[in-house]
């Protein structure tokens, strides 16, 4: 350790000499002897000077070595020509660039005449001339390519053609070029499109793996016929119809049929699919349609494990982002169906926030019908599909596919609003997972080829295998789906009116009655919720808000022809008159309130046109109490010629 040092005492003559020092030196702010005056000029003396170096002020070295000051306007321009500079040394065609894009902003405007654009496409395309696949990835002339593209001449369409043909690939990793080559795609001729589609022949798996290069494979599947899909699809298949072109030329379309045409092995045929499909979902590009029938022909051949791990990897929030193509929305209830409990809530979690957008797609809808059939989580469903339906009531009940999912509760599996398409997609399940399909699944599989046409790709799904009771009748409802547990009477009620989801239905149909009656579609849903549902499951407890509808509904047919000038009458209109009259035969009182209300006495007036169909369903109905009521007055109209009856009801 060092000894400490004593500190010297500073004695007062010593401070007294500082204080009188030379005037250079500086005041010290501690003595006693400086004045206030002292102190403030010492201050003053300290600070440095201020250096004009502000923003309008900028200093920079000229050429001659000289410092001048510029102005921000002046800097900004400096700036401006160097960034230029670089700009012309790292790009080759930077000038060239720079006039397609003077012209660009000329031909892209749609007020343009026809002839004026077709000059500066032309002379676009001759500037263009050779350089073409090098300017094509930039930002500017791929934009300017994609106009030259749709307008101009088919002579200069396959001039480009014929330069990009080379560099297809490329181009279709490149995120500018993509819009390129798809509006190139687009505009094809037949044999352009058959050459691009060859060009893409070994390099699918690959280019679906890529972001941007799955959306050129994608739109070349969809704008290619079935032979040209069915060759984008086959090198998924196997190893052996990606090296080999002659096995690809195929007429069979399903997976189970190329197996048995080419005798392949059919677990390498499932690896090789799986080393393809997986690092695809991996990365989350699961939007193409391309992927969802793979994944289908996947699940037609795949066993039990297989097919079992791979929709458990599918049922997640990734599935909102399939179902909105046929195949997409088919794996989506093969999922719901054949999925547990915590996967069928994973899988509505996930569509969370995006339910008015599901129900009013075309293939959506089912997915969302087939979760009403078949999840036994009411609660779930009620909290987080239900809620959102009821807040976009009105749009759905008048839209064609928005309508599904209600009339899938009012009354479910019915022929009248599901395609036979629909119900086949309904009614699918994997063999290999089904109760009903797991001890004969190979066998089934095996026989699909004698089973189904395979010169119809749409006609079914083969392996992935139909329900027992193809027939849309109520009587086959408890069979028609797997996986619920709950009685499904008891799961209708719940969803439908334990929900509320019926009292807010039957509120919005009162309130747009007219508009419903009208409406194309908006008129199924109406006659569904009037009639009280198939087995009658909004009766009793709906019967108050079901007589209201009822007097709505008479309300608009008493009103006198001229009351409604802006409009046909309600019996005159072609979908209205219809629909009440369906509702005459099959509801008493409803027959019963229409007559009372609107149509005693004042038959005579719509005896004649689209409104006596409606004055005939009395007649015809099938209710005793509804003929005896109004037959005092009808048969005398029936007699004198004013009033025909059909010959058969149908």
């Amino acid at each position: 350790m060092t000894p400490n040092k004593k500190k010297r005492k500073v004695s007062t003559s010593d401070v007294k000499s500082l204080s009188d020092g030379s005037a250079s030196k500086k005041t010290k702010f501690g003595s006693s002897n400086a004045s206030k005056k002292e102190l403030k000029e010492s201050f003053k003396l300290s600070k440095k000077p201020k250096i004009r170096n502000g923003p309008m002020f900028n200093k920079t070295i000229s050429g001659d070595g000289k410092k001048e000051i510029l102005s921000n306007r002046d800097r900004r321009l400096r700036a401006k020509e160097l960034a230029e500079a670089r700009k012309k040394k790292r790009k080759r065609h930077y000038n060239l660039e720079q006039e397609l894009a003077s012209l660009w902003e000329k031909m892209r405007h749609r007020n343009i005449a026809k002839e004026e654009r077709s000059k500066l496409i032309t002379e676009a395309v001759q500037k263009m001339k050779g350089k073409i696949p090098e300017i094509a990835s930039s930002h500017v002339s791929s934009r300017v390519l994609q106009t030259c593209v749709k307008y101009c001449s088919q002579t200069e369409r396959d001039a480009i053609h014929s330069e990009l043909k080379p560099h297809f690939l490329t181009l279709a990793c490149n995120t500018y070029a993509v819009h390129l080559v798809n509006k190139m795609l687009d505009n094809a001729s037949k044999k352009q499109l058959a050459e691009f589609i060859s060009a893409l022949r070994g390099h699918v798996a690959s280019l679906l793996r890529h972001m941007v290069g799955s959306v050129v494979v994608e739109h070349a599947y969809q704008l290619g016929n079935a032979s040209q899909k069915q060759e984008l699809l086959l090198e998924l298949y196997s190893t052996e119809l990606q090296l080999f072109k002659d096995l690809a030329s195929l007429k069979e379309t399903k997976l189970l049929d190329v197996i048995s045409k080419l005798s392949l092995q059919k677990a390498s045929v499932l690896r090789h699919m799986n080393a393809v499909i997986q690092p695809i979902i991996e990365k989350g590009i699961v939007d193409h349609s391309i992927l969802h029938r793979l994944l289908m022909e996947y699940l037609s051949v795949a066993d039990k494990s297989s097919a079992a791990e791979m929709l458990q990897q599918l049922s997640s929030p990734l599935l909102v982002r399939m179902i909105h193509t046929r195949d997409g929305s088919r794996l989506g209830i093969l999922c719901i169906k054949h999925g547990s409990a915590k996967e069928r809530k994973k899988i509505i979690k996930g569509m969370k926030g995006h339910i008015g957008k599901i129900a009013h797609d075309q293939y959506g809808s089912l997915v969302l019908a087939c979760i009403f059939s078949t999840v036994d989580d009411t609660k779930l469903v009620t909290k987080i599909i239900i809620s959102e339906l009821q807040s976009v009531l009105k749009e759905l009940v008048l839209e064609k596919s928005g309508r599904r999912p209600l009339l899938q509760l009012l009354h479910p599996n019915c022929s009248r609003y599901f395609t036979p398409d629909d119900m086949t997609s309904l009614n699918l399940y994997v063999p290999s997972l089904s109760a009903k399909g797991e001890p004969e699944a190979d066998s089934k599989m095996k026989s699909a080829k004698d089973q189904e046409s395979s010169d119809n790709e749409d006609s079914s799904v083969k392996g992935i295998t139909m329900a027992e009771g193809k027939e849309s009748t109520n009587a086959d409802y408890l069979h028609l789906v797997e996986g619920g547990k709950k009685d499904p009477s008891l799961r209708r009620r719940e969803l439908l009116v334990d929900s509320g989801l019926a009292e807010s239905l039957v509120d919005t149909c009162t309130k747009n009655v007219a508009e419903l009656l009208r409406s194309n579609f908006g008129k199924e849903v109406l006659y569904e919720v009037a009639t009280g549902g198939w087995d009658d499951i909004l009766h009793p407890t709906m019967n108050e808000q079901l007589n209201k509808l009822h007097e709505a509904i008479a309300s608009l047919a008493a009103k006198s022809k001229s009351e409604e000038s802006g409009e046909e009458h309600v019996l005159e209109n072609f979908h209205s008159s219809r629909t009440i009259r369906k509702m005459v035969l099959d509801s008493s009182k409803f027959a019963t309130t229409l007559w009372t209300k609107a149509l005693k006495g004042k038959c005579g007036l719509w005896a004649e046109g689209h409104s006596s169909k409606v004055i005939c369903a009395y007649l015809e109905s099938s209710d005793a109490k509804v003929r005896e009521m109004a037959k005092n007055e009808l048969q005398p109209l029936v007699d004198s010629g004013l009033l025909k009856m059909r010959e058969s009801r149908k």
